[in-house]
């Protein structure tokens, strides 16, 4: 396994690979700090391209002053162990310097998108997410991209910036990967206390009850919220952030649910850790 560290020599390599040699290359971004999720990203990535890069970039862009920055999990030592025995191909791992060189003013928005649920509560986060992703596009030369269905925004914020943009990429979304109580995999779990943690099982508990009701024929979006705003409220340690019962595609709003189904998305705080998750309702599928 290769381990790249400057943006130029990652170009160069994609751009070989790709362009003269013809091979499909196949991109994981992530934050590192790898979990399930992150790997069964790779696993796809593996079956399907010639070459696989995974990208370990903890992106200063997208975190506001006030967030967890500095302190969010690292490790870039086991990462690269554990994209070995997947047998990932490349490991790209560039400094800020490389990614925002001094003078750098140059972002990417998708604004309607950016501007509810997430982006409503952190104003210009997927300003940065956007950003970042565009650069490892072009930096990477990917034909397909993975990204993970827990984070159900930005997987909407990236395919629209695809298919505004005209970049020949594909945006590949899989499936939420949970650990056996039902919380979805994420980083920001370590963060939690032993007491925590088995309170943040409550996400799951309140978006399986909405889908419950759902499947009996519910289809009032406010009565779904409220069913979900209850089970949450059974943590003593929760603090919800936002519920919202949103259209799939433009993650408006809903009152009642309609033949394209909807997304039940939430964010919640279990102490001072900031999780998300979701659940489709009646979404046949999230392909393009």
């Amino acid at each position: 396994m290769r381990i790249i560290r400057k943006v130029k020599e990652m170009y160069d390599f994609s751009y070989e690979q790709a362009e003269l040699n013809g091979l499909l290359i196949g991109l994981v971004p992530t934050m590192g700090y790898f979990h399930e999720g992150h790997l069964s990203l790779m696993r796809a990535s593996k079956q399907q391209d010639d070459i696989t890069i995974v990208s370990i970039y903890v992106n200063p862009t997208q975190f506001a002053p006030h967030e967890d920055f500095k302190k969010y999990p690292r490790d870039f030592d086991r990462d690269c162990q554990m994209a070995e025995k997947e047998k990932v191909d490349v490991i790209f791992a560039p400094s800020d310097e490389e990614m925002y060189p001094a003078g750098y003013t140059t972002f990417v928005e998708v604004e309607e998108l950016s501007r509810t649920l997430c982006g409503k509560q952190r104003p210009g986060h997927f300003r940065g997410v956007a950003t970042v992703c565009l650069k490892l596009f072009q930096i990477c030369h990917p034909e397909e991209v993975y990204f993970g269905l827990k984070d159900y925004q930005q997987s909407l914020v990236i395919r629209r910036m695809v298919k505004d943009l005209n970049l020949p990429v594909h945006v590949n979304v899989l499936p939420i990967v949970r650990e056996s109580d039902g919380l979805a995999m994420s980083s920001r779990n370590t963060y939690l206390s032993p007491e925590e943690r088995k309170q943040a099982v409550v996400l799951f508990q309140a978006l399986k009850k909405a889908e419950g009701r759902f499947a009996e024929g519910e289809r009032n979006a406010s009565l779904l919220k409220e069913l979900a705003e209850r089970e949450i409220q059974t943590a003593p340690s929760a603090r919800i952030d936002y519920v919202e019962v949103v259209h799939p595609q433009s993650l408006h709003p809903l009152e009642r649910i309609g033949e394209e189904g909807a997304v039940l998305a939430l964010a919640v705080y279990i102490g001072t850790t900031r999780l998300i998750d979701n659940v489709l309702l009646g979404v046949k599928t999230f392909e393009e």
